[in-house]
C-alpha cells in the first residue's frame, strides 16, 4: 500500500507503481469510440502513461495539456492519458482543448487498470479513482520511469518524465 495526500490529508492506494526495469503489467481500456486498447497495441513504441484522477479537475486538465504539448512532439512516442471518467466526458474535454496528439483512455468497466497498476485508491474522498502517477514505458515494454505523486493537486515532474523518454 502507498500513500499520498490530497490538500495534505492521507489517503492509500492498492500498493506501487511498476518499478524501473520491470515489465510493465498489460491492460485493456476503454477509448472514446468505445472500443478497447491494449498495452500490446503499442509494442514497438515508447509510451507514457498519464494517470489521474478525472479529467474534470485543473490539475488532471493541465496534465493532459501538458503531455499533449511536449511528450507527443517525439517520435514513435505514444501519449496515453487514463482516467475512470467516462469516454463521453473524455472526447468532450480533448474536442474543447484541441488535444489531438494524446489519446484518452478510460477504465471505468472493470478498473483492472487501476489494480494491476495499484494506482487505485482504497479510501477517501477519491476512493476507487486512479491516484495521479506517471509511466514511461520503452520500446521492449519495460518500465524506465515511474512516479506516483505525493500529493494529488501537484502536477508530475513532466521534465524527469520527458528525459526518461529522450533517452529511451
Amino acid at each position: 500500500m502507498a500513500t499520498v495526500t490530497l490538500k495534505g490529508n492521507k489517503f492509500n492506494t492498492l500498493g506501487n507503481l511498476p518499478t524501473k526495469g520491470s515489465q510493465a503489467p498489460n491492460f485493456t481500456l476503454v477509448k472514446n469510440d468505445l472500443s478497447t486498447v491494449s498495452l500490446s497495441d503499442y509494442k514497438g513504441q515508447k509510451v507514457v502513461l498519464n494517470i489521474f484522477p478525472s479529467i474534470d479537475t485543473g490539475t488532471c486538465a493541465q496534465s493532459v495539456r501538458q503531455f499533449n504539448q511536449e511528450a507527443a512532439e517525439l517520435e514513435n512516442t505514444r501519449i496515453l492519458c487514463i482516467s475512470k471518467d467516462l469516454p463521453f466526458a473524455q472526447a468532450r474535454f480533448c474536442g474543447a482543448e484541441g488535444i489531438d496528439k494524446a489519446e484518452t483512455l478510460s477504465d471505468f468497466r472493470d478498473g483492472n487498470f487501476g489494480k494491476s497498476y495499484h494506482v487505485e485508491f482504497t479510501d477517501g474522498p477519491l476512493q476507487s479513482l486512479l491516484s495521479r502517477s506517471v509511466v514511461v514505458i520503452n520500446t521492449n515494454g519495460d518500465v524506465i520511469y515511474s512516479e506516483q505523486v505525493a500529493e494529488t493537486v501537484d502536477e508530475p515532474n513532466y521534465k524527469v518524465a520527458l528525459e526518461a523518454l529522450i533517452d529511451a
